[in-house]
């Protein structure tokens, strides 16, 4: 995607991607986030076009922000040291689903998908993990939570974890299900 991103931005957007370092190096400012920022703002450019070109100056690939994937975790635990057994039992649960499920850690959540994302797991604060799922048909419940911050733009609902033993049955069934509504096979 990053690739094709480059690729196409002289069609696109009438520069390529030497101009538009040459523009961010000169005008914008120095920061990632906030050259991000800018380019959204003041050129109109989607988040990853913006992202894309933002780390292009520094001489980096996106994808390199990602390589370490068990860095990116540790990470996301700092200060939530005490959360990290859920996470390792929320993962140890969704990889036992199927052999196509992957799980890939993002700056802030962790994505659990097989050909589409269908669960993430966030810290989302220093005493509540999120596991955010794909359950787009599925009513609202005492415990089954609206979700629009969890894991992206996929992710319909999410359940509150602040101890291990939040993660139960039910927490599991849902899991399930979120997996199985990803594909029309059923799950083993």
């Amino acid at each position: 995607m990053e690739r094709a991103i480059i690729d196409n931005l002289l069609t696109r957007t009438g520069k390529s991607i030497d101009d538009w370092s040459r523009l961010v190096e000169s005008e914008a400012p120095h920061a990632r986030k906030d050259r991000i920022q800018w380019l959204r703002k003041r050129h109109k450019l989607g988040g990853p076009t913006a992202t894309i070109i933002a780390a292009a100056c520094e001489g980096k690939s996106v994808s390199e922000d990602y390589d370490d994937q068990d860095g990116l975790i540790e990470a996301m635990y700092i200060g939530k040291e005490d959360l990290r057994s859920i996470y390792e039992r929320i993962a140890s649960s969704a990889k036992r689903l199927g052999e196509d499920v992957e799980l890939a850690a993002r700056k802030t959540y962790v994505s659990i998908s097989r050909k589409r994302q269908f669960a993430a797991i966030q810290p989302s604060a220093k005493s509540r993990v999120d596991l955010g799922l794909v359950l787009p048909a599925t009513p609202v419940t005492k415990r089954l939570l609206p979700s629009k911050t969890v894991g992206g733009g996929r992710i319909t609902h999410r359940i509150a974890l602040e101890k291990d033993a939040d993660f139960d049955s039910e927490a599991k069934s849902w899991l399930r299900r979120a997996y199985n509504g990803d594909s029309s096979k059923e799950s083993p």
